[in-house]
Formats: C-alpha cells, structure tokens, sequence
C-alpha cells in the first residue's frame, strides 16, 4: 500500500511515520520506484501499536524500539492477541474517557443489539445507574458490551454453537465471589477506616484483584489448551502409524 492509505489506516502522520523509519523503529518499506514505497499490511499493526505505546505510556522512542524488536519476533498468533488486548487494557481510558447515557448512546458506542442489550441487562451483565431519569452506563459495561459484540465475531456466538446462558452462569459466580471477597476485606476492619483511605484501599484491591482473576483464568485456559493441542497431536500420530 502507499503511505497515503497508511496515513488513513492508522491516523499517524506521514512525517511521523518516516521519522519512526529513520530511527530504525519500523523497517524500510519495499522500494518501487525513485520516490515510492510499498508498506505491506505489517506496517499498519505496528504503527497502530507504536502509537498506542506513545498516547499510553508516554514511552520514548528508544525503548519503544527495543519493545517492537520483541514484538516482531512473537508468533503471529500472539501479535494477534496481543494487539487485540491492546484495545481493552488501555490506563488513560480511565482519566480520558467514561461512560455513556442513554441506551441509544451505548449501542453506538458498542455496535450490540437492543435485543442483544436487553438480554445482558436482564441476566445482570450489563447494569446502568439511573441518573436525572436517564440510564447511565459505566465505562466497564461499554467495554463488556464491545467484548460481546466481539466474541460474536470471532466465532463465540450462539450462531456459532456458544451458549450465551454460560456467560450468565459466570457473571452470578464472580457476583458471589466478589461478595465474599469484599465482606471478608470489611471483617478485616477496613470498615473502621477514614472515608479517604477507605476509598485507596477499594480502589487498589479492585485492580490488584481483577488483574489477579484475568491472570489465573488465563493462564488456566492456555494450559488447557496445551493439554488439548497435545492429545490431538498425538491422536493424529496414532492414525497415521494406522
């Protein structure tokens, strides 16, 4: 592709982009002729990701350049996962963005169905807060709404043979779970503490604990996979020894 078309995949300008060329963060692109280059479709997912470390991180050029070396020498199944989390796990979402009022105002935000939305709103997956008679909904249901919409694009969907009923049975046992936790952390005595380090102590648990459960479900769910891609190598070996 040319770098105009680059420019308008990515929203990076066409000075930054040669200027990240110059300092050996991206590759030299295919030369084409005297004035012209061909950026092939990796150029778009790396610039996206140097700009996502930039805007994010506020990392400087030096390390962002040892970051990418690692990046590219992933396999292409983690870049795509890495790259698909990027759009979630952002920090300055939190100072630059919220959430949304109205249910019209999260279906585009989202790109879910009303019918979809109902659905979530009534197993409890989805919940707003009512405010000056409007649903407000927070900025982690928008991001469990595009996680839905999602999920139903990569074949996690029910046209796919998924049963949403499970992501219902999840939410009540994380529900549970949460509850427990934050009633032991009060029988602790946190609930004798002042207003403000109240607050710190909730915020800090909130995030070392969900980042607690998104590292052991992952890792869970890689070891099972592993244990899965194992027995079918093996089953495959077995027939072809047949």
């Amino acid at each position: 592709m040319k770098i105009s078309e680059l420019v308008k995949k990515t929203g990076v300008s066409k000075e930054t982009i040669h200027y990240y060329i110059r300092e050996g963060v991206l590759p030299r692109p295919e030369k084409t002729g005297t004035n012209q280059a061909d950026y092939g479709a990796d150029f778009v997912e790396q610039v996206r990701l140097i700009k996502a470390l930039r805007e994010n991180y506020f990392l400087p050029i030096p390390v962002i350049k040892k970051l990418m070396k690692k990046h590219n020498k992933q396999s292409p199944a983690d870049r795509s996962a890495f790259m698909f989390l990027s759009e979630y796990i952002r920090p300055l979402d939190q100072l630059l963005s919220g959430g949304v009022t109205g249910r019209a105002a999260f279906i585009e935000a989202t790109g879910i169905s009303e019918k979809w939305l109902d659905k979530m709103e009534q197993w409890g997956i989805i919940t707003s807060e009512n405010r000056s008679g409007k649903p407000y909904y927070s900025q982690d249901d928008v991001i469990i709404g595009r996680l839905l919409v999602d999920m139903d694009g990569i074949g996690i969907g029910p046209r796919d043979g998924f049963d949403p009923a499970e992501l219902r049975n999840f939410t009540d046992l994380f529900r549970d779970l949460v509850a427990r936790n934050v009633q032991r952390f009060m029988d602790l005595g946190w609930e004798q503490m002042a207003r403000g380090e109240l607050r710190k102590k909730s915020s800090q648990s909130t995030e070392i604990m969900s980042l607690f459960f998104y590292h052991i479900y992952r890792k869970m769910v890689k070891e099972q996979y592993r244990r899965y891609f194992q027995e079918i190598g093996e089953r495959r070996k077995d027939e072809e020894n047949e």
